[in-house]
């Protein structure tokens, strides 16, 4: 008897790391898949654990699939300009603003053309923002800024970090759906 495994369509790369206490699975940008392999694991007992773990493996992928979608929309060229332009006038003064408000400090801003991401911070302040940014409502578009001014205080996503987000912007939650809309294509402005 032969047994079917789930992962027909790809191959999951397993890796071995000395540090590793547990078995860890991520799902790249790219599609891909790793399965990081424990001191004292097998490749069997990974290949066990991504086997277990193929909902979530899933469900990362169709995430991943509708954000390259909605991400990779066609623009002409001379409105993305502006697009960008704009954003690079609106959105600094926007975050620094909001800063100000919660008492941070931000050292660097940066506008860039973010594929998956609407904003990311560094541990010395270097927040980057998605110019895309600039094509949604105010509400929402202060959510990712107050977000990512949060990581100021909290550089991870725990419960803390929540209650700091809610805390300085209590429609979050909204926003955050919101967001998931636009991106599965359900919501435009």
């Amino acid at each position: 008897m032969q047994i079917e495994l789930p992962f027909e369509s790809f191959e999951p790369e397993f890796v071995r790391h000395p540090r590793a206490r547990r078995y860890v699975v991520r799902g790249r940008d790219d599609g891909s898949v790793r399965v990081t392999i424990p001191r004292g694991g097998s490749r069997r007992e990974a290949r066990e654990f991504a086997d277990r773990e193929h909902a979530w493996i899933e469900r990362q992928r169709r995430r991943i699939d509708a954000e390259r979608a909605v991400l990779s929309r066609v623009v002409d060229p001379e409105i993305e300009e502006d697009q960008r332009a704009r954003a690079g006038r609106e959105l600094p003064p926007r975050l620094l603003e909001l800063a100000r408000e919660h008492g941070l400090a931000v050292s660097r801003i940066s506008i860039r053309n973010q594929r998956w991401r609407w904003g990311s911070c560094s541990r010395r302040g270097h927040i980057c923002l998605n110019w895309r940014l600039a094509e949604i409502p105010g509400w929402v578009r202060d959510y990712v800024m107050i977000h990512e001014l949060m990581h100021l205080k909290r550089m991870d996503h725990s419960p803390k970090f929540w209650k700091l987000v809610a805390k300085a912007c209590p429609e979050y939650e909204a926003a955050r759906r919101w967001l998931r809309a636009y991106r599965d294509g359900g919501i435009r402005d």
